[in-house]
């Protein structure tokens, strides 16, 4: 004797609709959620990135700045000889240049942000539908695959937006 097959549908575990395939709508909500609490952390993260550089840059140019006043006074007694402080102009601006590593890391911070926050409208707009207004708000996905090109850092090889 053949086992008659069960043709009535499934449910979702929510104890919603027929399940067609679709993520059941819990575990949309918290791939969701999941991808807000990244979103926010890159959010925080960017603050933390602008802060850090802010003070640094400040710090650096005043180091740079008090550094060629002594170069000048040097200057001013061609007698004297200051390799060291040379030395220490030359690792300023090295440390200066290595800064605007800030600028690279924001972009990357907001694409991937935005990137999250669009997978997150998007969820939320397939898996729950339109909200109480009737429209889904989706968080445009960025264009470019990759805003920044660069992997690393060298005076001169420096590529900002």
């Amino acid at each position: 004797m053949l086992a008659q097959e069960d043709s009535s549908p499934q449910t979702d575990p929510t104890g919603g609709s027929p399940m067609s395939g679709a993520m059941p709508l819990l575990a949309a909500a918290d791939l969701q959620d999941q991808l807000m609490v990244a979103s926010n952390d890159m959010d925080r993260l960017q603050r933390l990135l602008v802060d850090a550089c802010e003070t640094l840059m400040v710090s650096f140019y005043g180091a740079n700045s008090e550094l060629r006043t002594m170069l000048r006074r040097i200057a001013a007694h061609p007698e004297v000889e200051a390799p060291e402080l040379h030395a220490a102009m030359q690792h300023m601006a090295a440390a200066i240049t290595a800064m605007q590593f800030q600028d690279m890391a924001s972009q990357l911070v907001d694409h991937t942000t935005r990137r999250l926050r669009n997978c997150a409208d998007r969820l939320a707009a397939d898996t729950m539908g339109d909200d109480e207004d009737g429209v889904a708000v989706v968080e445009a996905a960025p264009l470019r695959p990759n805003p920044v090109t660069q992997d690393e850092m060298d005076a001169g090889s420096i590529d900002l937006f």
